[in-house]
């Protein structure tokens, strides 16, 4: 039997788009400190890190209070976006996203896992709502964490499943992902369709669609020559 690998995922840009959710929770946590809305780029800039990060390179003039005061505002509006029962859908998963997914998971030397700026709550409402239960052996969350692109996460993920670095790969769509990636000696992997410049990954490789992410894989992992 061949050596396991491990395929870490970003979940927001990378496999769901829930840019439309980001921005109507970023405005009501501007709107409840009485603070001007940031444009779209400069907001979705900052998709991957953890919320109270996120605030401090948005609002870097704010003092800590009223940084916390907002990152409770986002919060509270997320979960209203939800919906009563937490099942409204703004953030659908991107073309191929599915697909891909269970193909990997059928693999018997590959597993997945997940590293996210979402919180634990945040995750599991995204796995429940799409299905995806059962595909992530290990699920790391701004929780318990240091923001990206601190290695924590991902070294975490390689505890957990006991797969040596050589043999794992970061698929994200951010700077953040890629940098975390490299940080902990994984190999990386850039989308084209996320919420970052593509230009500015980095990355070892960059896909234009879920279709090439196996082959990426197999490649950065040593599965074929």
């Amino acid at each position: 039997m061949r050596d396991l690998r491990l395929v870490i995922w970003d979940v927001d840009g990378t496999l769901v788009d829930s840019q439309a959710e980001i921005m109507a929770a970023m405005m009501v946590a501007f709107a409840s400190e009485g603070l001007p809305m940031l444009d779209r780029p400069v907001v979705l800039s900052i998709v991957g890190l953890s919320l109270a990060e996120a605030f401090a390179v948005l609002c870097p003039d704010s003092d800590a209070a009223q940084r916390t005061r907002m990152v409770y505002a986002y919060k509270g509006a997320f979960n209203d976006l939800r919906g009563p029962d937490g099942n409204a859908e703004l953030s659908p998963m991107f073309a191929g996203a599915l697909d891909t997914l269970r193909l990997l998971h059928a693999q018997d030397e590959t597993l997945l896992a997940v590293a996210t700026g979402k919180s634990r709550r945040g995750l599991e409402k995204m796995i429940a709502r799409h299905g995806l239960d059962g595909l992530f052996v290990s699920q790391q969350v701004a929780d318990f964490h240091p923001s990206k692109p601190h290695p924590a996460m991902v070294l975490a993920a390689l505890s957990d499943t006991g797969v040596d670095a050589q043999r794992a790969v970061m698929i994200g769509d951010t700077t953040y992902d890629m940098d975390m990636g490299r940080a902990a000696g994984v190999r990386t992997v850039g989308v084209n369709w996320g919420y970052h410049d593509v230009a500015d990954l980095n990355a070892d490789a960059i896909v234009t669609s879920f279709a090439d992410i196996p082959p990426a894989i197999d490649k950065l992992t040593g599965s074929i020559v």
